[in-house]
């Protein structure tokens, strides 16, 4: 059984240059960011990502990564990704654990707690500062959605929500719970989206803007603590 670390997984900026556009998963994985001490590098959901940061030129990956991804040995090998005009980080700083041994998703408790809401503040008063214009916020999960629309006191951003690109994550936001549906499927729908999202449309927005983006101030509340 692999030991969880909980250690703390810092957020993941451009060396340089501006910031356009700054994603949230839920927590770190156990397998990944927990041992690579990188957001979604390392992570099972993590490939779908970064392979969606690639396509709209927003990171440079190893390619030896892919063929060995596991946050461990990426962190023994020295691999690891390039952002340029992204950033990624979690609702949650660290993998959540009972035992040490066994992920599970942090509670609302966890999510609003003073230190984590002031964390999340400030990385995201980073992402703006370094924005040219209004900064997009990718929320990665239905609760990292409701977490970052209770943020108080950052200006503004836009918020997208999509489904977590975990196979549980993605069946349960399919048609009919994903049933008759290949998971390779419903990972290629999620990537294309997301690339939807990371890249802006002629006119200045979000190409095919998603029914749930809304102002960071204006955010509308998700379920109750």
């Amino acid at each position: 059984m692999v030991r969880i670390l909980q250690v703390p997984v810092p957020p993941l900026f451009p060396t340089q240059g501006p910031v356009r556009v700054m994603l949230f998963g839920e927590a770190p994985g156990p397998l990944g960011a927990d041992k690579s001490g990188i957001p979604f590098w390392g992570d099972r959901a993590g490939i779908s990502v970064y392979r969606a940061l690639e396509a709209a030129g927003l990171a440079v990956v190893p390619t030896e990564a892919y063929e060995d991804w596991d946050g461990q040995r990426l962190r023994d090998r020295g691999l690891r990704p390039e952002l340029r005009g992204a950033a990624l980080s979690n609702a949650h700083a660290s993998c959540p654990t009972k035992d040490g041994q066994k992920f599970k998703a942090p509670t609302d408790a966890e999510l609003k707690a003073p230190g984590n809401l002031r964390r999340i503040g400030q990385e995201l008063s980073e992402a703006i500062a370094r924005c040219e214009g209004t900064l997009r916020v990718i929320a990665m999960g239905r609760r990292a959605a409701w977490i970052l629309a209770r943020v108080p006191e950052v200006g503004p951003f836009e918020l997208s929500e999509m489904p977590h690109p975990s196979a549980q994550g993605l069946l349960q936001a399919a048609p009919d719970k994903g049933r008759g549906l290949k998971l390779a499927d419903l990972r290629e729908a999620w990537m294309e989206r997301l690339v939807e999202l990371l890249n802006p449309d002629p006119a200045g927005g979000v190409a095919g803007r998603s029914d749930t983006e809304r102002a960071g101030s204006n955010a509308s509340p998700g379920p109750k603590a």
